[in-house]
């Protein structure tokens, strides 16, 4: 059984970085497509970040500049670094992995932006 873990989260300042990995642990092939959404409370799932197996990389405009996803394809591993960090942030994140044509999610991982 396939299963995503992330882990990273936790309680950081304005302006302060914080780095979340996601590792997918079970026999499965490399994921065609990698990606973090967020959720808010009272808010929908958002879209944060992807990076497929090629290495291209998509952001959400609320984050881009200050986010970096990148992921080890060996390892069906990636990360996401998140700089100047503000207190529109705070959310639950996902990790979610597609292998077509499954697609899985992680149980997420608490960010709280808060001085």
């Amino acid at each position: 059984q396939v299963q995503l873990v992330e882990s990273g989260g936790g309680l950081v300042q304005p302006g302060g970085s914080l780095r979340l990995s996601c590792a997918a642990s079970g026999s499965i092939a490399s994921f065609a497509v990698m990606a973090w959404f967020r959720q808010a409370p009272g808010k929908q799932r958002e879209f944060v970040a992807s990076i497929i197996n090629g290495g291209s990389t998509d952001y959400a405009d609320s984050v881009k500049g200050r986010f970096t996803i990148s992921r080890v394809s060996a390892k069906n591993a990636m990360s996401l670094q998140m700089d100047s960090l503000k207190p529109e942030d705070t959310a639950v994140y996902y990790c979610k992995g597609v292998s077509h044509p499954y697609v899985y999610w992680g149980q997420g991982t608490q960010v709280t932006v808060s001085s």
